[in-house]
């Protein structure tokens, strides 16, 4: 491919932008600073790679192309098709999956496309209740999912906090679901899919996997996966795994032509193939080795940090975390979620206010902080940093009047001075 003389036409040219709008240029640059100078631990979000960002600010984004690859409703799609037939030999790859669809547009299209593909309205889904872990695509009841359908949630048990297996067995037998899903968005545990294909296998109804927040483990071989178990499996690929904003489906052959149909033509119209293109380097950049040692880390500081919170008096709610994330309650410090997250955000430490199982709080309140280690982690820190991160959350938390706001926020820069965001590249001489 020749590179032509002069741009900005055939890639990202933020001059370009700054000159045409420098009102959006000092929003862009403005958000590179907030994450250069911040704590990031939510636990849904991560640092996507120059490379990733290069493909989704190309002129990939101008082409449409309705349908999939080589049975486009558009003319001119040779190009792009190149670009969807990699992404998915790679997520075949990385995953051991028989088939793999990288157009929905999120992770909650792509599980509407799951329930598209088995379900129709009225029928019964079984999924995990939001204010335990779950999602609110999993049949909350202001979600598409809990108002088109007959949706059934289980929780966790009161004793552990972990999920209640005999319960998804006895909602199953009572209920007789199409489609039972696990996963969420507040679990720390890891799930038995074995359990869950046994119940599914029960009652006859389909297993269906959101993988949204634990993929990234998955791809990196750190914890076990849902695909050999699993009907089909539904993620973003935005979290740990660290790609650009989207959702994926994989699945099995057997469910490939019902799962393509319903992520078009039934929920969704054209591709967004600089997205698509942008998931292809996203799954490179998972196949390989370093990525690996990532995933572990990602774990492995999880676990420090979540240790630390224990010894500020924040209570793990199951007793820790074997994943990205940690759920705290804040019962015992007299502190809600919610001041929680503005008392830490004055200090430059993003993390977000959650329920947590049983909670007597409402979810705007919440009696839980929510906290991930995959945007750390790709900064580079390590287990001890953790500690201290621990440490400094624990002293917002405790700040009742902000006196030591400054305090926190020095510890901050100091933790992302060492490690910074997408730090300016090195230059020769």
């Amino acid at each position: 491919m020749s590179t032509p003389a002069a741009t900005p036409y055939w890639g990202p040219d933020f001059d370009a932008l700054a000159a045409f709008d420098p009102d959006i240029a000092g929003v862009v640059i403005d958000e590179l600073d907030r994450l250069r100078n911040g704590l990031q631990l939510i636990a849904s979000e991560n640092f996507t790679s120059p490379a990733v960002l290069a493909a989704l600010g190309s002129t990939l984004s101008n082409k449409y192309a309705e349908g999939y690859p080589g049975r486009r409703y558009y003319g001119g799609c040779e190009v792009v098709d190149r670009a969807e037939e990699i992404g998915i030999a790679r997520g075949k790859e990385l995953f051991g999956a028989d088939h793999v669809n990288l157009q929905p547009h999120s992770g909650a299209s792509a599980n509407l496309a799951a329930y598209g593909a088995f379900m129709q309205p009225g029928d019964t889904l079984l999924g995990m209740a939001l204010p335990h872990g779950g999602h609110l695509t999993h049949g909350t009841k202001v979600s598409f999912s809990g108002k088109w359908f007959n949706a059934v949630q289980y929780g966790v048990r009161p004793d552990t906090e972990h999920i209640d297996y005999d319960q998804v067995r006895d909602l199953a037998r009572e209920h007789r679901p199409k489609v039972i899903v696990c996963g969420g968005s507040a679990i720390p545990r890891l799930i038995d899919f074995a359990a869950f294909r046994e119940i599914a296998d029960e009652v006859g109804a389909i297993l269906m996997v959101d993988a949204a927040h634990f993929i990234g483990l998955v791809a990196g071989k750190a914890i076990p996966s849902p695909v050999p178990y699993a009907d089909v499996v539904t993620f973003t690929t935005h979290k740990v795994l660290r790609g650009p904003r989207g959702g994926a489906i994989v699945c099995k052959a057997e469910h490939a032509k019902a799962i393509d149909k319903a992520a078009f033509p039934m929920m969704q119209g054209g591709p967004l193939m600089h997205a698509v293109a942008a998931k292809a380097v996203n799954l490179k950049e998972c196949l390989q080795p370093e990525y690996q040692v990532y995933a572990r880390q990602v774990i492995a500081n999880a676990q420090a940090l979540t240790e630390g919170l224990a010894a500020e008096g924040l209570r793990p709610v199951a007793g820790g975390t074997d994943t990205h994330l940690a759920l705290l309650d804040l019962k015992e410090t007299g502190v809600t979620g919610a001041d929680a997250e503005k008392r830490c955000d004055a200090a430059g430490i993003v993390l977000n206010k959650n329920a947590i199982p049983f909670d007597p709080q409402p979810a705007s309140i919440a009696s839980g902080i929510r906290v991930g280690s995959p945007a750390v982690t790709t900064q580079g820190m390590i287990e001890t940093d953790m500690k201290s991160i621990a440490s400094l959350i624990g002293t917002a938390i405790r700040d009742a009047d902000g006196s030591r706001t400054a305090e926190v926020a020095a510890g901050v820069r100091e933790l992302v001075g060492a490690h910074p965001a997408y730090p300016e590249p090195k230059r020769a001489g």
